[in-house]
């Protein structure tokens, strides 16, 4: 009856495909940059003074001065939360590669500028570069607080929002979600604190390792050099000896689930999901499927993860004190077959006077986080209007891996919304934020799952 209605309806229908087919630029983070441009091809090392130039939306990226891709890009992929955190302008331009403009300038420092309506690309000095990075980084290290006293795994059931300094912010806002949103919409299961890393660091002396590491001059000075070295290091944590006392712990949060559940085992730090740094794809989590043996296996994984080149770049950036990075460990059981992911934000980002919540979603689990090349999500805003017909969906982009129609249902999203508007409101307490200023909201990670449940996996503020 509707697809009746919809076929005979004189109003045009413009398809995704047409509106933005036509889009050869698009600025997702404006701002300013100097660095020297280079076109990345494959795994190739990058740094604070590059500006890179990506045929697509790369998985994993360390720091970089500014972004260019040729392929469109959505606001909430890691590589746009991250050039937010940053101010690192991100702009898509369509056959960035073969441009002129840009051909004549990689290879060369450059002064980026990506505004709404344009970009430029100017030859600037290695002073100029120099001087810029400077300029933009903290003036003072930064430590970030941990707190070794709580030296037990805990259930999900028994922490909360108070809890970051021992177990990371992940772990803890997702054990405050299942404080208020119905049973079953939030992840059930465990936290390793960051006493478990210290004591495996300790134990191996690895905390000495990488002191004679970053002492070496050529790890310093040396981009490829430091990559290769840290690559090195996590391969030493990942065949690191694990104490019997954690061990028997580990093993015992392990044999509380079912025989033959698989389990994700996500990374928890405490320089992440912070108001003003998310960390937005520094780290690594890994699933431990039931024939890969003792869980320390992969817990060691995630450990490993605290130095990545792209982790480690980030907190050198930001004047962090390396050794004093911890990370725990969120474990709960894995989602399989999940019907969509998504990620949102709780409010308007287009426009914060106006109400609602703006969306990113696709089917299976293509992740919108990470998405694979020319994946294209549904994007939507669903206003807030406070009547008896409270919500009104409004499509800004349709998905192109279903043939028509929307990934969720209108059921599904008004759920969603209304999950979103209680977690802003209980979120907003939590940080201490005034009911009128608009600028905060949350960013959450959403699923269906196989079975057609919505789960919040996650919850962050929003970093603009």
């Amino acid at each position: 009856m509707e697809r009746d209605l919809y076929e005979a309806s004189p109003v045009a229908v413009i398809q995704t495909e047409d509106l933005f087919g036509q889009v050869s630029y698009a600025a997702l983070t404006t701002g300013e940059a100097y660095g020297r441009l280079k076109i990345i091809q494959g795994a190739e090392t990058v740094s604070a003074r590059d500006i890179v130039v990506y045929r697509a939306i790369p998985n994993t990226l360390s720091h970089v001065a500014g972004i260019i891709t040729e392929v469109p890009q959505t606001p909430l992929s890691h590589v746009n939360l991250k050039a937010q955190q940053n101010h690192t302008p991100n702009a898509f331009i369509r056959d960035a590669t073969t441009r002129p403009d840009v051909l004549a300038m990689v290879g060369k420092y450059v002064h980026f500028v990506a505004q709404p309506e344009g970009y430029t690309l100017e030859e600037a000095s290695s002073a100029e570069v120099e001087a810029f990075l400077e300029s933009i980084r903290p003036k003072e290290p930064q430590t970030p607080p941990r707190d070794l006293s709580v030296t037990a795994i805990a259930p999900l059931t028994e922490l909360g929002f108070a809890d970051s300094n021992s177990f990371g912010a992940k772990a803890a806002n997702v054990a405050e979600l299942g404080r208020f949103l119905p049973t079953d919409m939030s992840p059930e299961g465990f936290a390793v604190p960051f006493y478990f890393y210290d004591g495996f660091m300790k134990h191996n002396g690895f905390y000495d390792a990488a002191v004679a590491m970053m002492a070496k001059p050529a790890f310093r000075d040396n981009p490829q050099t430091r990559e290769s070295e840290l690559d090195a290091f996590r391969r030493k944590l990942r065949n690191g000896t694990t104490p019997a006392w954690m061990l028997d712990a580990l093993a015992s949060m392990h044999h509380s689930y079912a025989e033959g559940t698989s389990l994700r085992c996500r990374s928890s730090t405490n320089n992440e999901d912070l108001p003003h740094f998310n960390g937005a794809g520094l780290y690594d989590s890994y699933t431990h499927h039931p024939d890969e043996g003792h869980i320390a296996k992969t817990v060691k994984q995630v450990w490993s993860s605290l130095w990545t080149y792209r982790a480690f770049e980030e907190r050198e950036f930001y004047r962090v004190d390396h050794l004093q990075a911890a990370m725990g460990v969120l474990v709960h059981p894995n989602y399989e077959d999940e019907q969509a992911n998504g990620v949102g934000v709780t409010k308007n980002i287009y426009d914060p006077n106006w109400r609602g919540y703006y969306v990113n979603v696709q089917v299976g689990e293509d992740l919108v986080t990470n998405p694979p090349q020319f994946s294209i999500p549904d994007e939507f805003l669903v206003a807030d209007l406070a009547g008896e017909e409270r919500y009104e969906i409004q499509y800004i982009r349709r998905s192109n891996l279903i043939p028509d129609g929307h990934i969720l249902t209108r059921e599904q999203v008004f759920q969603l919304a209304d999950m979103m508007g209680r977690i802003q409101g209980h979120f907003r307490l939590l940080y201490g934020v005034s009911p009128w200023d608009r600028s905060f909201a949350m960013e959450i990670e959403f699923k269906i799952t196989a079975d057609g449940r919505l789960c919040i996996k996650q919850a962050r503020p929003w970093v603009e």
